[in-house]
């Protein structure tokens, strides 16, 4: 059931921007964090960020609020091949207000479908994002 429960829409300029995002051609590593606007019952941008490590990206992250990420990175295959996968993070800190993990809970679904992602990392949050985190998603 909760697979089709949607709380809250992607903002169309999300769904662009994101759009975009999947087709990227920059090597470097690059973030988008997402929030839900409450009063529009909208998931939309929050920040854009270029060149940016795990440990950054951790930092820029609030301690008290979920966030949706977008992360694409540089990943060097054992083989030497080089890959840029992109990856979901939902990040719900210990501490956020029950309203806003439901609210968030419910629209993780259809955003991982508008921005048609395919490594979602179940229960992936702060604590997997550091360096060579993917080595099993890729």
């Amino acid at each position: 059931m909760s697979d089709s429960l949607v709380v809250c829409e992607v903002d169309p300029e999300l769904r662009e921007k994101l759009r975009k995002f999947r087709f990227r051609k920059e090597t470097d590593n690059a973030a988008i964090i997402m929030k839900v606007d409450k009063d529009r019952q909208m998931v939309v941008l929050e920040e854009e960020f270029q060149n940016i490590s795990p440990d950054e990206l951790k930092m820029e992250l609030p301690e008290r609020q979920p966030r949706f990420v977008v992360y694409s990175y540089k990943y060097v295959h054992a083989d030497g091949r080089v890959s840029y996968p992109l990856c979901f993070i939902f990040s719900s800190p210990v501490g956020c207000k029950p309203e806003q993990q439901m609210m968030y809970a419910g629209s993780k679904n259809r955003l991982v479908q508008t921005a048609e992602l395919t490594k979602v990392q179940p229960g992936a949050g702060l604590h997997s994002v550091r360096e060579g985190w993917s080595g099993s998603w890729v």
